[in-house]
């Protein structure tokens, strides 16, 4: 055994007494509740920024529920008030009834929590961080190694179990981390950014963890993320916060029909020219964002030639034209007028104007 695992054991024995006792996973008996989380005009302000602004909205039970935005739109924020670390300034929030205020530490029994920041001790093996997270939570020696065990089997570490983590992948870490979020049996999970950072085969590896941990062991998800990828292939439904504002909810597929059947994308160097010709009782909408226009229609197949001869007749230059069908980037850029991009782009901008006034 490690000398730090060692000091840690006893601090523990010291302490034990002022942990929480094992919270069970609630599932269908007579702990289920169909809503699991429900928000009332949750606000978090810092000074004079807003953070969070007056957000509502309920979350099933067993559901995986996006919060889908760039840096800084409130998603860390709201999953820190849910979590208890950190009080609203206005508004309330229960998790499984549990107010998250009133009763935080019946509120912490009964979640998992996996951090944008990775949170696990580099020094220690995969066995020792769950089995150290498992006496935080009180859990009994059989039960704690029974869970450790089909947890690493969950997440294809029982062969690393002994390994230091430092040793371990990007990955490995976040799948390990997963891993620990699980022992206590939380029936509510946060999932900060969860495959920030890793490659696409590692990302879509979480992703078949992720679904599964809804599907098969009914608990509730909550995502953050500002990949939309991510948010349309797990999410049940998704929540678009830009600013601090709930500005779009529903599920991924209303959202993108919500736009229309077909996008065609027009680049051009006179875009304005191309939102003033095309004007069409076939086109549902039409967008212009820097040199390209996002024209919605029905079937657009079966307009494009008639889209190009009517830009040609009036001499507008075509650089490129595009179809596809409507993604959640095209929903977010219809919402905000701007991609996720470029509002993590603004975002940083005004972080540094706020930063310089407070300094000053």
């Amino acid at each position: 055994m490690h000398t730090r695992y060692a000091t840690m054991r006893s601090v523990l024995t010291v302490q034990a007494s002022k942990l929480p006792e094992e919270h069970p996973m609630q599932g269908k008996g007579s702990h289920y509740m169909a809503v699991a989380i429900q928000i009332r005009n949750l606000t978090r302000r810092f000074n004079d920024l807003v953070a969070v602004d007056n957000i509502s909205f309920d979350i099933d039970h067993g559901e995986i529920f996006g919060l889908l935005g760039p840096n800084g739109a409130g998603k860390t924020t709201t999953l820190s008030m849910l979590s208890t670390m950190l009080k609203p300034t206005s508004g309330s929030a229960t998790i499984n009834g549990i107010d998250i205020e009133q009763d935080e530490d019946g509120v912490r029994k009964s979640i998992g929590i996996v951090f944008q920041d990775q949170s696990l001790d580099e020094e220690l093996t995969a066995w020792e961080n769950m089995d150290f997270h498992g006496r935080l939570y009180r859990i009994p020696a059989d039960i704690r190694k029974q869970r450790i065990t089909e947890l690493l089997n969950l997440v294809e570490l029982e062969d690393r179990k002994n390994d230091i983590v430092k040793t371990f992948s990007g990955g490995m870490r976040r799948r390990l981390e997963i891993a620990r979020g699980l022992l206590h049996h939380p029936s509510v999970l946060f999932l900060d950014e969860p495959t920030l950072g890793l490659d696409p085969q590692t990302r879509n590896h979480l992703w078949q963890y992720i679904a599964t941990l809804a599907k098969e062991k009914g608990i509730t998800i909550i995502l953050t993320t500002h990949y939309m990828d991510e948010a349309d292939r797990l999410c049940n439904r998704i929540a678009i916060i830009d600013h601090g504002k709930i500005i779009a909810l529903d599920t991924p597929k209303n959202l993108k029909d919500g736009i229309g059947g077909d996008v065609v994308t027009i680049k051009s160097p006179d875009p304005a020219a191309i939102v003033a010709v095309l004007t069409e009782p076939w086109i549902t909408r039409t967008e212009k964002h820097k040199d390209e226009v996002n024209i919605s229609l029905q079937n657009a197949e079966q307009h494009i030639s008639a889209i190009v001869t009517l830009l040609t007749t009036h001499q507008v230059s075509i650089e490129s034209i595009a179809i596809h069908k409507p993604t959640l980037e095209d929903v977010f850029l219809s919402f905000t007028g701007k991609t996720i991009r470029e509002e993590e782009a603004d975002h940083k901008t005004n972080m540094r104007m706020y930063q310089r006034r407070v300094r000053h």
